[in-house]
């Protein structure tokens, strides 16, 4: 009767869908759109609590099923992430949460802070970005920019969307020759090398990933920059404030910082600032005001396969926290849309190198290859799919310690003006 009424859903919600399925139940028996053809998109059931939360619009939890052999798919990635769309509940993203987000309680405050002291996020920043350099090198682009790209064009490429991307941020800071320029969170270092390479600025760059801090080191070396750049394996927390920066950025990190600690993260940052200096925080942002994680086990999946101990705020929180920290936001914008076509090629060159993906996670890892493979090729189109739809955000926010010294421009000309043709490779 349950499992009758819960096929009945399935087959409800997916009948506006237009593309060919076909869902194999635990005892053989099958859902599918039509007969006598063969599926673009097939999902083969091993337990019969996936049909329960394929029937909810759990989707967290049905990718969780994935990544632990519950559940085997054949079919493209983007034929199954437009039919897992069809299964959400309308507006799932807006319900409010259980408590009331902007005023944590103390004990949440306490728990929140405990999850984000340094032994912890630097346990969370390996955990991911320390899968495997080799495994990250055969989707991101030849810079390894891993984070937002900005589309200039419609028709342009990834590494030219990340290029494009990385230059946006040295106008936005007005990056002149001497800067000393603080890169927190610096990922691969193409950012760092990009600012001095293009803009002379003397460059300082921070990370908890060892493979990254290996990486950039060998790059400084091979570059000849032993002058020019200094990193760093520590948290932003352990940064000297004696010697102040002119100018900060921070890509892809605040979202590892958590709300309990985001106002003492905008405050270190404000301390590390000259008067007159300039932050660009570069972030993924909620999509609601007030919540901790996407639901229908979205949130969780993240969580536990991808991002421990990330925690997302809404851009008015930013505001307030940054507002809070004495900090003066000057200019801020959205690249959603730019998120969603990058994800969407990460994934598309996932999906085109699995085997080679395999490979490199096979030989760091060992058997557990199979499931990191298939949490990621879920994340990375899944997370497309999220910003597509507006579940997440992401914004670039700049602001500036006031002081006497501060010439922020009086028009925005700056950031637009360079043309592509003038960039040159990092």
């Amino acid at each position: 009767m349950i499992k009758n009424i819960l096929k009945s859903r399935v087959m409800s919600q997916l009948a506006q869908w237009p593309g060919e399925y076909c869902i194999i139940l635990p005892d053989g028996h099958k859902i599918a759109s039509g007969e006598d053809m063969k599926p673009k998109t097939t999902l083969t059931l091993k337990d019969w609590a996936t049909l329960g939360h394929l029937a909810h619009g759990e989707i967290g939890m049905v990718a969780s099923d994935w990544v632990e052999g519950k559940l085997h798919f054949d079919g493209g990635m983007r034929e199954l992430i437009q039919m897992a769309a069809q299964i959400v509940p309308q507006n799932f993203h807006h319900k409010p949460r259980s408590a009331p987000l902007l005023q944590l309680g103390v004990l949440q405050h306490w728990m929140d802070r405990l999850n984000h002291d340094r032994v912890q996020s630097m346990l969370d920043v390996q955990s991911h970005y320390d899968v495997t350099d080799e495994f990250f090198a055969i989707w991101l682009d030849e810079l390894k920019v891993y984070s937002c790209a900005y589309f200039e064009h419609d028709d342009a490429t990834l590494l030219t969307a990340q290029m494009a991307k990385l230059d946006l941020i040295c106008r936005k800071l007005d990056l002149t020759s001497g800067d000393r320029f603080l890169d927190i969170g610096m990922g691969w270092g193409a950012l760092l090398f990009w600012a001095v390479e293009n803009y002379d600025v003397q460059g300082q760059g921070i990370t908890l990933s060892v493979h990254q801090y290996e990486h950039v080191q060998r790059q400084i070396e091979r570059r000849g920059l032993s002058g020019k750049i200094q990193v760093s394996l520590l948290d932003y927390r352990d940064l000297n404030t004696s010697d102040p920066y002119d100018k900060i950025a921070s890509v892809g990190m605040f979202e590892h910082v958590g709300r309990a600690n985001m106002w003492r993260y905008f405050d270190k940052i404000y301390r590390l600032l000259k008067p007159g200096g300039m932050l660009l925080n570069h972030g993924i942002t909620a999509g609601g005001v007030g919540y901790r994680q996407l639901g229908l086990g979205i949130g969780d999946f993240i969580e536990k396969y991808i991002f421990p101990g990330g925690e997302l705020i809404h851009l008015s929180e930013v505001s307030r926290y940054m507002a809070h920290a004495h900090l003066e936001l000057v200019d801020a914008e959205c690249l959603r849309p730019h998120y969603a076509k990058t994800l969407w090629a990460w994934s598309d060159q996932l999906e085109n190198h699995l085997s080679a993906a395999h490979a490199a996670l096979q030989r760091a890892h060992g058997p557990k290859a199979d499931a990191i493979l298939r949490a990621y090729r879920l994340y990375l189109a899944g997370c497309a799919l999220g910003f597509e739809l507006g579940w997440t955000s992401i914004h670039q926010v700049l602001a500036v310690r006031p002081g006497e010294n501060s010439r922020y421009p009086y028009r925005r000309d700056h950031m637009y003006v360079r043309p592509m043709a003038e960039m040159t490779k990092a």
